[in-house]
């Protein structure tokens, strides 16, 4: 029998079977109850925008820092080319569907001309005081067709009230002016930052929260959703969106949508809590620089486009929605080889989901619960169209008679979220060469599962089963597509004279063996030792000879495993002759431990040096052991 013609009578079985059972059918149950927690609306809305930008511009791209003080001068902020339309453009080209700006990080600095604070864009040389960041970046987004969202750090290193109530009147008023003047929102981001040394108002002491107490959330959520009803805030408890526990774009696997009504633990929100009451989902947030700033000495370290295409399998794919950061440069604009591996990027991804090679399939299943949930109900391209099954019947399988000579290697599924995840695992299996082979066994599909094969198969059958679950499915897609790959995009020549060549230098003392590891000018390679208690870790590198330098950079491993973790603090000393010391700089890291990117820390001024001694008294985050991938050094 050829493959075509057991097709047609497949077809037409079911088509008998169905007018046989129209009676049942006419006196079957309805829609099946909702199973445990389900999404809002507006949570239904933002899970299918499944990806969008990050973008980080501020006084921070100016002083080539992550977080900045607060004691900045407004006059920093001043790029010389700001095309809105270039950063949206190239957001677009990668496939972004939104831009969240950060209208105020850290540091304080307003990039809205607001009349709350005088550390602002009113203040600084763009447009001669005249300018709203905001107010461009969100007429650009919508003349590009995407949706618009604000980040507002609750952190205000430079205001003389933080920590005080004072401050909580002026960050209610920001929330407000944001939320009033700039249209329609679709997501309200809320840093989890919170406390810390800074400079408020001159004051230059460290000024520590109970962050749930002090800003007390639930009034400052309910303020934006009484301005912006589907504008999904996101990170603390009540919040529509949780944070995803890492800064790499992983999630969790399975990442499920569901948490616990308690205050967010990073070990549960990676992947989530499955049956928990409160429907959170998790955001994955990555840049695709090792920064969230501009620094040009991560121009040679933008992620490449098949590193983008993973994360999508990475975060997407398992059900969050990808949140990618591009900084912009000085000039106030995403820089060029960040902007072709982002159309390399966009167009593989859009080619790879064009074509649905499962249309033509014809739909069956172990069970139906009605005509209205006909196993056809998965190929019809209409999220809110499902197949299922009786109450009773809560581990069925689907099958799909695919076409012949349909070649594939990409297999997304989703649920019907308004109902709940109702299915906890589930295998997808195929029919190859007449033998059936199981391809993949997963937990969780959520708002969408991706199963990226390890190479193309033309199967004859392809089926979905459900392996477990507390009530009957609601599956609302199953889609198959070949995967193009992204066109390879060559990595710059990059030439910064502010970094000092490391040829010549040489360890001249370490606390722990393998200390070569961090002048290697390998990222890969890692120095590590024991997690220091009573005696500090420290190394101490000769230069080779006396030069200008005006401070240190240290990159943390980026890939650590469960048991390390880069420095919380240092102590930066310099020497012409390894004698006499002379004190460099001294503090905490910022957000290190997290965002796992380079920190640069300035002198107090320029100063001849020839060795360079770093001590290091603690580890970001309780661990075993204190590891460090790089240290490096600038000129200006």
């Amino acid at each position: 029998m050829t493959d075509l013609s057991r097709r047609t009578l497949i077809a037409s079985g079911l088509a008998a079977s169905a007018a046989t059972a129209t009676p049942a059918f006419a006196a079957a149950p309805a829609a099946p109850r909702p199973w445990g927690a389900t999404p809002s609306p507006r949570q239904l809305a933002w899970h299918a925008r499944e990806r969008y930008a990050f973008i980080h511009l501020s006084i921070n791209t100016f002083t080539d820092r992550e977080w900045g003080y607060g004691d900045e001068s407004p006059k920093l902020f001043n790029p010389t080319d700001f095309s809105a339309d270039q950063i949206v453009a190239a957001a677009k080209a990668g496939g972004m569907r939104g831009i969240i700006l950060t209208a105020k990080h850290h540091d304080g600095f307003c990039l809205w001309p607001t009349m709350l604070t005088e550390h602002c864009i009113r203040n600084s040389p763009y447009k001669n005081g005249k300018g709203d960041i905001v107010r461009e970046m969100e007429q650009a987004t919508r003349r590009a067709g995407l949706a618009f969202g604000l980040y507002l750090s609750p952190w205000d290193r430079n205001h003389p009230e933080y920590g005080r109530p004072a401050y909580i009147d002026y960050y209610r008023k920001q929330v407000v002016e944001l939320c009033t003047r700039y249209g329609e929102l679709f997501e309200f981001w809320f840093d989890g930052a919170n406390g810390g040394d800074g400079y408020y108002g001159g004051a230059r002491e460290t000024r520590k929260i109970d962050a749930p107490k002090y800003y007390n959330w639930p009034s400052i959520i309910a303020l934006v959703h009484q301005h912006q009803p589907m504008a999904c805030t996101f990170d603390p408890l009540g919040a529509d969106i949780r944070w995803v526990g890492n800064e790499d774009g992983v999630a969790g696997d399975p990442c499920w949508p569901t948490m616990p009504n308690h205050p967010y633990v990073q070990a549960e929100g990676n992947s989530g809590v499955r049956g928990a009451p409160l429907w959170w989902p998790a955001e994955t947030d990555v840049s695709i620089r090792p920064g969230w700033f501009y620094h040009a000495d991560e121009d040679a370290k933008v992620k490449s486009p098949a590193r983008l295409i993973r994360l999508i399998d990475e975060s997407v794919g398992r059900g969050t929605n990808l949140n990618l950061n591009l900084p912009p440069d000085r000039r106030g604009r995403i820089p060029d080889h960040d902007v072709a591996v982002l159309k390399s990027f966009g167009d593989a991804l859009a080619a790879s989901f064009a074509t649905d090679l499962a249309q033509g399939a014809v739909a069956s299943a172990s069970a139906t619960r009605a005509a209205a949930f006909a196993p056809a109900k998965v190929l019809d391209n209409d999220r809110d169209t499902y197949w299922s099954t009786p109450d009773g019947v809560t581990t069925p399988t689907l099958t799909l008679d695919l076409p012949p000579g349909r070649r594939f290697d990409l297999i997304r599924l989703r649920e019907f979220l308004p109902l709940g995840v109702r299915v906890t695992r589930f295998a997808v299996e195929a029919e190859v060469g007449g033998q059936w082979q199981r391809l993949a066994t997963h937990e969780c599909i959520g708002a969408q599962r991706i199963i990226r094969l390890g190479a193309p198969i033309a199967a004859r059958r392809l089926r979905l089963v459900i392996l477990e679950a507390p009530a009957c499915p609601a599956i609302s897609e199953v889609a198959l597509f070949l995967s193009v790959a992204p066109v390879p995009v060559a990595a710059p020549r990059v030439t910064d004279a502010a970094n000092l060549s490391k040829q010549g230098w040489t360890i001249a003392a370490a606390s722990a063996p393998g200390a070569e590891a961090v002048i290697d000018g390998e990222a890969a390679t890692v120095w590590s030792q024991p997690a220091p208690t009573t005696t500090p870790a420290s190394v101490t590198i000769d230069l080779g000879k006396a030069q200008t330098v005006a401070g240190f950079s240290l990159t943390p491993w980026r890939h650590p495993d469960k048991v390390s973790s880069p420095p919380r603090g240092y102590r930066a000393e310099t020497s012409v002759d390894g004698k006499t010391w002379s004190a460099g700089a001294e503090g905490e890291f910022q957000n290190i431990a997290y965002a796992l990117s380079t920190q640069r820390i300035s002198f107090t001024a320029p100063r001849e040096v020839r060795y360079l001694r770093l001590t290091f008294a603690a580890t970001a985050v309780p661990a075993q052991t204190l590891a460090i991938a790089d240290i490096g050094a600038f000129a200006r």
